[in-house]
């Protein structure tokens, strides 16, 4: 007797729901695990002074490019270790950041984290619900952070009232598509490539967070 196909097919789609289950799931947990890494880093680091904490942003790109070639070689451990490398050095760069936030108005993080969670949430469940194929809007997502960059760039030697605000804003904007952008190609990768999409998460995470930083605690400085 011959094999139903459509028994076949419902067999097949079902090891692929399995399959992304198990992909959304571990790259998930990873990205919990970096900010728990972030947050050990902030505190460890909230009394950081000078150019220490400049330098040590700098450095925590390092872990993140070895973690590029870790991922492409398929050495999974080297590469989770990387990730959370990466999250405690970012930790350590914004710690004395958070620490005045949390000395000058304490309620202004939780509003921020409240905020961050539902942003991640709302916009990360549309990237990884939609069945289109959203790969095309790398390049222009690229510009468009560049953009951001350079509007950053302009902001510091051109003064313009609520300039904090607007840059807040604008990177809302920009991270909005990048967070979409993130999860549409969760949606779509293997289990090899969750450290790393784990880190662009990541990344998501703690950029929206400090945006809303800003907005919630004045545009301040």
């Amino acid at each position: 007797m011959g094999t139903d196909p459509s028994l076949a097919y419902q067999g097949q789609a079902a090891r692929e729901t399995t399959d992304a289950r198990a992909v959304f799931g571990q790259t998930m947990g990873l990205v919990a695990f970096t900010v728990g890494f972030f947050a050990l880093g902030a505190y460890i680091g909230r009394d950081l002074e000078g150019i220490a904490g400049i330098l040590i942003l700098i450095g925590a790109f390092i872990p993140l490019i070895a973690l590029n070639f870790a991922v492409r070689r398929g050495a999974q451990s080297l590469a989770i270790g990387l990730l959370f490398t990466f999250g405690l050095m970012f930790g350590l760069a914004f710690g004395p950041v958070l620490n005045e936030y949390a000395k000058s108005d304490p309620a202004v993080l939780w509003q921020a984290g409240g905020a961050t969670a539902l942003f991640i949430a709302g916009f990360g469940a549309y990237g990884y619900a939609t069945r289109r194929d959203l790969s095309g809007w790398g390049r222009a997502l690229f510009f468009a952070l560049l953009g951001l960059i350079a509007v950053g760039i302009v902001f510091i030697f051109v003064s313009i009232p609520g300039e904090n605000i607007i840059w807040a804003v604008l990177g809302l904007v920009v991270f909005a598509f990048l967070t979409i952008f993130d999860f549409n190609r969760l949606r779509r990768s293997g289990m090899e490539m969750a450290p790393l999409i784990a880190a662009s998460i990541f990344l998501d995470v703690v950029n929206v967070f400090l945006f809303f930083l800003q907005l919630f605690g004045g545009g301040r400085d």
